[in-house]
């Protein structure tokens, strides 16, 4: 009984939670009256900025003396900065390393995914409108907004971070924000064989095939490894090649020296303006490429890039949502259709058979852990279906990786081996 009454209840944690949201969004109005009264709301860095919050904050307390204060002064100035010319609660989940994704449900849920496994954290926004305000905040330098005619919005932050975010009527619980973010230092193929993602052999086999200009379709589910993989094979590109990319927001970090990065534009608050994938593939033909890395295959470009393959555009690569390699097929086959290309399917297989080389399949697993797990040499279309055959897969069972068939005679000259 004596320990029961040294902890607070959940009722009285709640209150003092609520107590201290409603002291920051005081202090925060405060502040920001005290700076455009003294004249310094214009850009400041955040070292600029703390030394005028420390002493408002220490003057509002004075002046306010039956306030208990019991926050500590150099963390509440820290958050309090955040929300000045940071994220807010976001910013240091923005800095935390160990955190790929930002998931935010409302003001009240709060979820972050770091080593493939998802979780809640006891953090918490004021209100909605504290949450809109920072969706806000992270949109404005690109010229985006968001509203009631306008409740959805796509963008890239400075540090190359893609945000999502969707607001009421839309979001029934309140304005809902998704943050994949961006790692300035990408994983390296080491790092992948290190973590059991794929074993040395596929490795190699991957190095060589990127390095021999096949074409390689990496499938998979969101957060599977797919633009991690496709940035790994990437690194092998010759550096006498000519690359072009094409992506919705620019998450590659090719080492090849000669790159033109180009990214997709959606149509402004007037419905004026969007250039899609399919435009900047088209218009990437003309700039003389010699391979076309594009970011994800999701539309009427697929028709585009499959072209580019077949007509000497080779080492072209690409990524795709499937959940196996035959679900990528026959993806593949849906968006050609989608295309308006107007053909028998069996032409549309022949097309995709003799575009790709090989699809690479990647996946995360129930405990977060990423891996590869096939590796399918696509051959050709017979009896009315793309035949392909499976060179590595992953057993679950065992946690390792198993050569299943051979490569074919075509590909191993294709690689300079003998048949």
């Amino acid at each position: 009984m004596g320990n029961d009454m040294m902890w607070p209840s959940r009722e009285v944690m709640i209150q003092q939670e609520e107590s201290s949201l409603a002291l920051k969004a005081e202090l925060h109005r405060y502040i920001i009256e005290q700076l455009e009264e003294d004249g310094l709301m214009f850009e400041m860095e955040r070292q600029e900025m703390q030394p005028h919050v420390h002493d408002y904050v220490r003057q509002y307390f004075q002046q306010h003396k039956e306030l208990n204060q019991r926050q500590n002064m150099e963390a509440l100035v820290g958050e309090l900065l955040d929300e000045i010319v940071g994220f807010g609660p976001l910013q240091n989940l923005l800095d935390d390393p160990q955190i790929d994704d930002i998931l935010i449900n409302g003001p009240k849920q709060i979820y972050v995914e770091r080593s493939g496994q998802l979780s809640r954290i006891p953090l918490r926004f004021m209100n909605d409108q504290h949450v809109l305000r920072v969706i806000r905040r992270m949109i404005a330098p690109i010229g985006r907004r968001i509203d009631e005619s306008n409740p959805m919005v796509d963008a890239r932050l400075p540090d190359g971070s893609r945000i999502n975010a969707v607001i009421p009527p839309l979001s029934i619980d309140g304005p809902c924000l998704s943050v994949r973010k961006f790692k300035k230092e990408g994983l390296t193929a080491d790092t992948l064989i290190q973590n059991g993602a794929m074993s040395l052999g596929m490795h190699q086999l991957l190095k060589k095939c990127a390095q021999a200009r096949f074409n390689i379709l990496i499938s998979g589910s969101t957060g599977s490894g797919k633009t991690t993989l496709l940035n790994i094979l990437s690194h092998y590109i010759n550096t006498g090649e000519r690359v072009v990319t094409i992506e919705d927001a620019a998450e590659l970090q090719l080492r090849n020296g000669h790159v033109v990065r180009l990214e997709t534009r959606p149509p402004n608050s007037e419905g004026q303006g969007e250039v899609t994938a399919r435009d900047l593939l088209k218009n990437a033909l003309r700039m003389r490429p010699d391979r076309i890395i594009l970011g994800e295959s999701r539309g009427a470009e697929v028709l585009d890039v499959l072209q580019a393959m077949n007509t000497g555009h080779q080492g072209s690569m690409s990524t795709l949502h499937a959940n196996s390699p035959r679900d990528a097929l026959v993806r593949l086959e849906m968006m050609v259709t989608l295309a308006g290309f107007t053909s028998t399917e069996s032409l549309i297989k022949q097309i995709i058979a003799t575009a790709i080389d090989l699809i690479v399949q990647v996946s995360r697993l129930p405990n977060g852990k990423r891996v590869i797990t096939h590796i399918v040499e696509v051959q050709d279309v017979a009896d009315e279906k793309i035949r392909t055959q499976e060179l590595y897969q992953y057993n679950p069972q065992t946690d390792d990786f198993m050569t299943v068939d051979g490569m074919s005679v075509h590909l191993r000259k294709k690689l300079g081996e003998d048949g």
